[in-house]
């Protein structure tokens, strides 16, 4: 299967943004191995402000990471301590998500 490339956003509640940031900086390593085992890989976050811009690759394909994600207590840990930084998210869980319009290789 070909890496299936993924964007998507969440804003933050005002002022959530160093929280946020400090809690990424600390990324526990059971979760970088989850992360790894479910097939992510180039995974990068960007914030300005209070929007966050995520985007990762995922060898397994959106819908089997998440599959894998879900089913597992320590992305339900970290989704917990990180839920009250977010503001808007959609009432299903899901983060805003971004399609792409133009790229140039």
């Amino acid at each position: 299967m070909t890496a299936e490339r993924v964007r998507f956003i969440y804003r933050l509640r005002p002022g959530a943004g160093c929280e946020y940031d400090e809690h990424h900086q600390q990324i526990p390593e059971a979760l970088r191995r989850l992360i790894d085992s479910a097939g992510i890989c180039d995974y990068t976050i960007w914030r300005h402000e209070e929007v966050v811009v995520c985007e990762f690759e995922t060898t397994r394909g959106y819908r089997e990471t998440s599959r894998i994600l879900a089913a597992s207590d320590i992305q339900k840990e970290w989704t917990s301590l990180l839920w009250p930084l977010f503001e808007s998210i959609e009432s299903d869980g899901e983060p805003l998500w971004l399609h792409e319009v133009f790229r140039l290789e």
